[in-house]
């Protein structure tokens, strides 16, 4: 068994993007500049959203922060995101999910302009990436496909079966293995909660994406011998055990599952960490206008 090690693909991969970056401040005096839109006081959002920031410092991209308190109008956000569009300064945006129930995440995703929409959400980004076309890739989905290329895991031809069919990771994801590209040639199983005996996919599974939200729901009866397992669950308990206060889990059941893999991905310091890669090359594309001209 060999570990999927997200915060040392990371570290390499950010060492690569700060040159870039570097490069951009060099030749036009300005550097990739990330917005990001938070509103309420959810403390997972929070955390991630600091360390998306701390990134951003970390390899030489401008951050800012608007923060929101719950009472915000949606109106009030919906102005500051056409703002924001418009502004010549701004490479990309994110808004952070969840939000309050008051305010519509879909009309907030559709109003962020594609060309910034740096979590790759907008239905413009989602049908380019559905078509193979440049397009920003969901974040996620993306941190995948990097930490996949530079393991040298071999996809053309596998079995992927992905478990979990959300629009941030799930679904993007099966289109990704399946496409025509170096990471993809996948035959893809996209199951759900509502698929009966997920057991009999997942043991046909070469490979195995899991973003279905339930702690240790894969368990180690339910993978076969030499699978590659990638868990994207970040699911948080309450611990009297961390400094922090809570303990993050996976959706697979790592203790017992490992033994059986090829290669497998652990929580925390693995796709989280990849999840944070994307984003940032998402936003060193659009600073250099490589996809959106």
């Amino acid at each position: 068994m060999q570990l999927l090690d997200g915060k040392f693909v990371s570290e390499k991969l950010k060492q690569e993007i700060a040159l870039e970056a570097a490069e951009i401040l060099e030749r036009t005096g300005r550097k990739p500049h990330l917005v990001a839109i938070l509103v309420g006081n959810d403390g997972g959002s929070e955390t991630y959203v600091a360390s998306k920031m701390r990134n951003c410092e970390k390899v030489g991209f401008n951050s800012t922060l608007i923060f929101y308190e719950n009472t915000v109008t949606e109106a009030e956000v919906l102005n500051k995101i056409e703002a924001i569009n418009v502004d010549p300064d701004i490479d990309g945006l994110i808004v952070q999910l969840p939000l309050p129930n008051h305010i519509d995440p879909e009309k907030i995703t559709e109003k962020i302009n594609y060309r910034k929409d740096v979590d790759g959400f907008h239905p413009i980004n989602l049908g380019r990436m559905q078509r193979n076309l440049p397009s920003f890739i969901p974040a996620t989905p993306y941190g995948i496909t990097l930490m996949l290329q530079e393991y040298g895991i071999q996809t053309a031809g596998k079995h992927c079966v992905v478990i979990g069919r959300s629009n941030i990771v799930g679904s993007p994801m099966s289109i990704l293995m399946a496409q025509n590209s170096s990471t993809g040639n996948c035959t893809v199983t996209l199951c759900h909660s509502k698929t009966p005996d997920i057991k009999k996919f997942t043991l046909d599974a070469d490979i195995l994406i899991v973003a279905i939200g339930k702690k240790n729901f894969i368990t180690a009866d339910m993978v076969k011998d030499g699978a590659v397992v990638i868990d994207v669950g970040m699911n948080r308990e309450i611990s009297a055990t961390t400094k922090s206060g809570y303990k993050l889990y996976g959706d697979v059941d790592f203790e017992n599952v490992a033994p059986k893999c090829s290669y497998i991905t652990p929580v925390p310091g693995g796709v989280g960490l990849m999840t944070i890669v994307g984003l940032l090359k998402n936003t060193l594309a659009s600073a250099k206008r490589e996809i959106y001209k």
